[in-house]
């Protein structure tokens, strides 16, 4: 949760927390302590593996990816003028023939480098080592035929994309295209296809209209891949499989209140989730136009904790949850956990395993709910089977 403004000099308690891989949103707020109870699920040094490895995904479908370079003829980048047009890197992941393609790489080794350098300066971990992270997505690969829902997926403020690919690879085995977005300038660093490799430039500094303005650029962004992936000569050779009557967005912390600002712009998108995002840029009263919002935070997230979610809750007028997890903190919500286990530096109660599962499972049946239409009673209320899950209703 955003608790503190992201611009302030690296956390301190960030270097404290995690001395190996600093791998928290430079804005994220305090972690529970981990009871006796959960600290049992933590496997002590997940350094036996040479290089991290993300969890299965769990649907039936094998995953493609494909990666586009976008560039907004229409829009001068808002935090760098003088680079020209807005230019976006974007991860498609998408439903695939099994046995087609090529290994799919997390990201690159320039990109790691400038990840560990500003979540965990003086690492010894090796960038390359983490840069080949043990994904299940083939570059290359054939799509499976029909017409699947769209769900664009939004980073936290310093983290590249890559941080969100565990959730993306699951979304596209259950039946979903993705477009995972890079927001240049925003994260510690994205690589063009060009090869050369942006820092990010916001991240200490804010931009002028302080952290809503990021809010309300990258739903600027997002409303532009739209455009891009359903145009009548879409950027994206396998748009086909898009249907344009069923987009969805979520997005971790900045990337999550982006969702919102997303849906309150582009009636396109039908459906949000924001995981552990303060709402910066707040919901005007007429909330969302009655489309399923769901918020979906870690333990500090419950009500009483971030006043702008009790605010966002009360203006939201359409279907709605808000979940917490249990002995969880910012990063459980994407790969870090994996990544800070694997780097011998576990973070809070929850294992690796069930962040991961955890968030995929919510995500996963909000939007099955959502975009397909099925209905999904792990929404319903509280299951034996996922006990860190608190449904808030004040």
């Amino acid at each position: 949760m955003d608790k503190v403004s992201p611009f302030r000099a690296r956390a301190p308690r960030l270097a404290a927390a995690v001395t190996g891989l600093a791998l928290a949103a430079t804005a994220c707020g305090g972690s529970p302590a981990p009871n006796a109870a959960s600290t049992r699920n933590v496997r002590p040094a997940a350094a036996q593996s040479p290089t991290p490895a993300l969890p299965r995904p769990t649907g039936p479908h094998a995953v493609g990816r494909d990666t586009l370079n976008l560039v907004d003829d229409h829009r001068r980048d808002p935090w760098v003028p003088s680079a020209g047009p807005r230019r976006l890197m974007v991860s498609m992941y998408y439903p695939a023939r099994p046995g087609t393609g090529g290994d799919a790489p997390y990201m690159t080794t320039e990109e790691a480098r400038l990840f560990l350098q500003v979540k965990a300066p003086g690492s010894p971990y090796p960038p390359d080592a983490l840069a080949r992270t043990r994904t299940w997505a083939h570059t290359g690969a054939r799509p499976e035929d029909g017409r699947y829902p769209l769900v664009v997926l939004s980073p936290g403020l310093t983290l590249p994309r890559a941080t969100l690919t565990g959730l993306a690879e699951d979304l596209a085995s259950r039946g979903y295209v993705i477009a995972l977005v890079d927001h240049t300038y925003e994260s510690s660093g994205v690589t063009l296809t060009d090869g050369r490799t942006l820092a990010c430039v916001i991240c200490d500094k804010p931009p002028a209209g302080g952290t809503p303005a990021i809010a309300r650029s990258r739903a600027k962004d997002v409303s532009f891949v739209l455009d891009r992936l359903t145009a009548r000569s879409p950027a994206w050779p396998n748009s086909g499989m898009i249907d344009p009557d069923r987009i969805g967005m979520a997005g971790h912390s900045i990337g999550g209140n982006a969702a919102a600002t997303t849906m309150a712009a582009d009636h396109r998108v039908r459906a949000g989730v924001n995981m552990d995002g303060t709402f910066f840029e707040r919901l005007s009263p007429n909330g969302l136009n009655h489309r399923p919002f769901l918020m979906f935070g870690a333990a500090h997230a419950a009500p009483g904790g971030d006043k702008t979610w009790t605010q966002a809750w009360r203006r939201l007028n359409g279907w709605k949850r808000w979940l917490t997890v249990a002995d969880s903190d910012h990063g459980t919500f994407t790969d870090m956990a994996v990544l800070n286990a694997w780097a011998g530096r576990p973070g809070p109660g929850i294992s690796p395993e069930r962040a991961e599962a955890v968030t995929r499972t919510y995500v996963g049946a909000f939007f099955d709910r959502s975009l397909k239409g099925t209905a999904q009673p792990v929404l319903d209320g509280p299951t034996p089977g996922n006990p860190e899950i608190t449904f808030h209703n004040p």
